[in-house]
Parts: C-alpha cells; structure tokens; sequence
C-alpha cells in the first residue's frame, strides 16, 4: 500500500487533539458535579448514567477523525495500466557568458542570477525538451534538446564566463545556432529563451531575428542587468578582485540595452521580460507562452495508474459517527 498525498500525514496531531478534548472535558465534567452535589446526592442525579459508554463514544469519534485523516493521504494499493500521449515543448536556452554578465548590478552577478533564474524553471517542466546555448564571441551547443534534466542541470553548472573562448558579445551567433539545431525539427512551436544585457558588440543581432522569423522561431528575450549599469569586475592573476578596463586603462561599465532585445523579440512575435532582483522572468514566460504553446505531441506510452482506495476509511469514518450519534449516554433502566 502507498498513500498519493503523504502532507495530509501533518492532520494526524488532529486525532490525537480529539482524544485529548475528551480526556480533559471529561475531567471539567467531573469536578463540576462534584462542586454542584455531594458525593451522596450525585448518584443519584447520575443515576444510569453510564461513564464507559461516553468514553466508547469519544473513542468513536476520535477513530474516525483519524480514519478522515487517513483519507486525505489518499490510500493506495492495486494498480492498472493505462495508454497515455504527453503534449510537450522544445525549449532552447541560449545565456550570455560574456564577462559584462560578470556585473553585480542583478545580485549575485548577472550569469548566476540567470542560471538560478533556470534551474527554477528546469522544476515546471514535466515532458518538456529542453536545451542550453552558451555564447559570448561566438555560440556553442553545451546540452542538446533532452528530457534528461539532470544531465542539462551539470551542463548548466559547468557555464561561465571561461566556456567560449573567444571574447566578445554575439547575439546573432546565438541565434543562428537556435536555427540549425531546429532546422530538421518537426514542431510548429520553435522557442529560443534569449538571456543577456543586449549588448551586441558584433551588431548583427536584427538580421539574425529576421532570419530566425523566416524560420517559424520565436524568440523570448530576458534583459538582465539595469540601464543605469555597473562596472565589471574580473577575478586577477593572486585570486583578488578587479575591474575589467579598455585598452586605453578606462573602466568599463556594462548597461542593459532593452531596445535591441525588445526588437528581436517584436521581430519574431516573442515577447520582453526584464529580469531583477526579485525574479529573472522565465516562469511568466513558460505560464503565459510557453506552457500555451501547440505542442507536439509524443508517442504512446503504458503508465502504471494506482487504484484510489480512500472511499473505505472515508466510509467507515462516517459510519462510527453515525454510531456515536445514535448511542444514548444512560443505560436502559427498568
């Protein structure tokens, strides 16, 4: 046997505050009688009452709290085979690993603020194929699209700003790397979750969404960062810290440039989001467009269906309450 909703455990305390009720009204009962008559005139006021029939009736209605709490795990035991198809998603993840995302304006910084941002999101998903890009320079394919979400998790924690060798910041890279990847795939529903600041070094970020429209891909951006900006800070050669400077010396400052990722997303009939501190935005994405989507549907699988067994404790429940309420407190006297 196994229970399908083992929280209702933590109702359990309610049987045993039923039991300790009676206990102590009983009690109360007693010294109230006992102040109201003297020990000869009370038997015979309680004449043919009967103690042991209250207490019967109290362990009757205890039982069945107990039993209804039973019923709330949901009791199971037997089980069925039945034919299911699973409606799902393919969901490519592409996030900036450029060292602007190294920026603190979005704490911790912004890359690890968007990889928390999708490990929240890897929980939602039941079904849902899903893949991760990393680009910075240039982009790369770490986890193709899989169900297997542990094995996306260790290739979303091995992401940082040392995984694509070359420097920079192509936006348009990301996206034709999204395109390729869906290029043979069937669905009518091709997504792209875009995180970065939207700083496009190379520029060729618009053309690459017109590309990408042409394609049937949607394209949800994720801005991350604030327009105001912070300076970059970069770990030295003795393990300090440092911030990252031109080549002329001066500090750089990295801003989120919203307009570019706004227009990517109105190119391609996605949508905006600007992440904060208080949430990145992916799961407003995945609840409003994503989870919506017409998804594909997979192939038939047999899954084990356990049988409901909570009807019988429910019943017997109701049926010592009925007991308890039919029982009189005195016995039948001639």
């Amino acid at each position: 046997m196994r229970f399908g909703n083992y929280q209702a455990a933590y109702l359990l305390w309610a049987a045993a505050a039923a039991a300790v009720f009676y206990i102590l009204a009983f009690r109360a009962s007693k010294r109230a009688l006992h102040r109201f008559a003297d020990s000869g005139l009370l038997g015979n006021l309680t004449m043919g009452l009967s103690l042991q029939r209250q207490y019967f009736k109290a362990a009757l209605v205890s039982v069945a709290v107990l039993l209804c709490v039973t019923a709330l795990m949901r009791p199971q035991w037997g089980f069925h085979l039945e034919e299911v198809k699973r409606r799902v998603s393919d969901i490519l993840i592409a996030i900036d690993t450029s060292k602007s995302m190294l920026a603190t304006d979005v704490k911790p910084n912004r890359l690890a603020r968007s990889k928390f941002a999708v490990h929240d999101l890897i929980k939602k998903l039941r079904g849902d194929r899903v893949g991760l890009i990393g680009f910075a320079g240039k982009a790369f394919l770490f986890s193709p699209l899989t169900v297997d979400y542990n094995g996306f998790i260790l290739a979303l924690n091995d992401l940082s700003v040392n995984s694509i060798p070359v420097g920079g910041t192509d936006i348009a890279s990301a996206i034709d790397e999204a395109i390729t990847i869906y290029k043979d795939n069937p669905s009518k529903d091709k997504s792209l979750i875009l995180i970065t600041d939207g700083e496009d070094l190379q520029g060729n970020a618009m053309a690459a969404a017109e590309r990408a429209k042409d394609a049937g891909m949607r394209i949800y951006t994720v801005g991350i960062g604030t327009p105001e900006g912070e300076l970059i800070q970069v770990a030295d050669e003795k393990g300090g810290v440092q911030f990252l400077k031109d080549s002329e010396g001066n500090m750089i400052k990295s801003r989120l440039d919203e307009g570019t990722l706004e227009k990517i997303a109105l190119t391609t009939g996605g949508s905006y989001v600007r992440a904060g501190n208080a949430g990145v935005g992916l799961e407003l994405i995945y609840d409003e467009k994503l989870s919506r989507a017409d998804k594909k549907e997979t192939e038939e699988k047999m899954e084990r269906r356990y049988n409901e067994r909570f009807q019988y404790p429910l019943a017997l429940a109701l049926i010592l309450l009925m007991i308890e309420a039919l029982l009189p407190d005195r016995k039948r006297t001639r």
